[in-house]
C-alpha cells in the first residue's frame, strides 16, 4: 500500500486535511473569530465534494504532466504554451476524477488554449 503524501499539519502532525477540529492553530484577527483551520477546512470540503479526493486527483494529474513531459517537442515549447498544456491538465484530472459536468472546468480548458492562441495571432 501507498504512503500518503499528505503532507502534516504544523501544529499537530496529522494529515493536513485531516478532519478532526486542530484546536492547536492560531485564531483570525480580532473580530474575525473563526479558527483559520476551519476555514481551510470548509474550502477543502467544497473542493473536495466537487473534485473528488485530493490524492486521486493528484495522481491522475501527475501522470499526465509526466506524458506531456517526455514527449519530443515538450522542450520546444514556449512557457506560456507549457503552462496552459499543464493547466489543461489540471483541470482535465479535475473533471476525471470529480464532478464532469462542472461547466467551468470545460470553460477554464477553453481559456488556457485561448490565451496562448490570442498570443500566437500576434
Amino acid at each position: 500500500m501507498r504512503e500518503s503524501i499528505d503532507p502534516p499539519c504544523p501544529e499537530c502532525g496529522q494529515s493536513m486535511f485531516h478532519t478532526s477540529q486542530c484546536s492547536r492553530l492560531p485564531l483570525e484577527p480580532e473580530g474575525v473569530g473563526v479558527p483559520v483551520h476551519d476555514a481551510t477546512r470548509e474550502v477543502l470540503a467544497e473542493r473536495g465534494a466537487r473534485y473528488g479526493r485530493f490524492d486521486s486527483h493528484a495522481a491522475i494529474a501527475q501522470r499526465l504532466k509526466a506524458d506531456m513531459a517526455v514527449t519530443p517537442n515538450w522542450g520546444r515549447l514556449a512557457p506560456d504554451q507549457r503552462e496552459a498544456l499543464e493547466m489543461i491538465q489540471h483541470k482535465v484530472a479535475r473533471i476525471l476524477n470529480g464532478d464532469p459536468d462542472y461547466e467551468d472546468s470545460w470553460r477554464d480548458i477553453a481559456g488556457y488554449a485561448t490565451l496562448v492562441a490570442d498570443r500566437l495571432k500576434v
